[in-house]
């Protein structure tokens, strides 16, 4: 004979799961916070042992984004490449998603077109700029070209593995509901993919913001690439690794808004 347990018991293991999860995750939150000042003593250090020349500190670094900020000239920039890092993820996606799916979920189409996909993968990005300067130009339509170019793929193949792996119980019940067509997709397939259509926008936010600022450096030189630019030709070493940091906290602050969303929409599948 089965018997529960007490009130009580329940109320005081529910107390302790509790307590163990917020116990880790402080103890992660406190892991990655040593992690970043790990890493500026770290470039404190090396700096030191280099001219400032060649490689600034930290402490030159937050002068020039102080005074950058300040004078206005760092945030303009940096919401002129909001533009096109927005427009050209925007596009990845919404090519990534359906063509990612279409490719996971039919034998014809991923017989077809991943053999193609494999290929493209294995070109280097920096290999399509040329033809996107003569199909785009140099200027604005040009940089949100490359920054579909360099996620759009990554993002296809994760999606396309997510639809691939979907339990074919579940597509079986939806057969069985008789539910077709896009009401299959959106209610079977996307769900069912949802981990690794989060995976894909990790990847292919970091990407985008990768080609944000290639595009500003090999296309006419704006916004940040021109700051970066300018400060290269006067070997101004802290300016440089100014722009470089803020590119990185900015993609760091993207995966984590991204990691945020994917914990609170499925959180059986995130792990602590």
């Amino acid at each position: 004979m089965h018997v529960s347990a007490p009130p009580i018991a329940r109320e005081q293991t529910g107390r302790t799961v509790w307590t163990t999860l917020s116990a880790v995750q402080m103890s992660s939150r406190a892991a990655y916070l040593a992690s970043f000042i790990l890493g500026l003593v770290v470039w404190q250090v090396v700096a030191g042992l280099l001219p400032q020349v060649v490689f600034a500190s930290p402490i030159r670094v937050a002068e020039k984004l102080y005074a950058g900020v300040l004078n206005g000239e760092i945030p303009t920039a940096f919401l002129h490449s909001l533009q096109q890092f927005a427009l050209g993820f925007a596009i990845s996606l919404m090519i990534a998603l359906p063509l990612g799916l279409l490719l996971g979920r039919s034998r014809i189409a991923y017989a077809m077109f991943n053999p193609v996909l494999n290929a493209l993968l294995a070109v280097p990005s920096v290999a399509f700029i040329p033809f996107i300067m003569i199909w785009f130009g140099l200027f604005f339509e040009a940089r949100v070209a490359l920054v579909v170019v360099m996620s759009v793929l990554d993002m296809t193949v994760i999606i396309m593995s997510g639809a691939r792996n979907i339990d074919p119980a579940a597509v079986i019940v939806a057969k069985s509901f008789q539910i077709t067509g896009l009401r299959r997709i959106f209610s079977v397939f996307v769900p069912a993919s949802l981990p690794f259509l989060f995976t894909a926008l990790r990847i292919g936010v970091v990407r985008s913001v990768n080609a944000m600022i290639t595009a500003e450096l090999f296309f006419a030189a704006v916004n940040l690439g021109k700051i970066m630019q300018t400060a290269s030709s006067r070997f101004d070493a802290a300016t440089m690794l100014a722009i470089v940091f803020l590119v990185s906290l900015f993609g760091l602050l993207m995966q984590e808004l991204v990691k945020l969303a994917e914990a609170r929409l499925i959180p059986w599948s995130v792990r602590h």
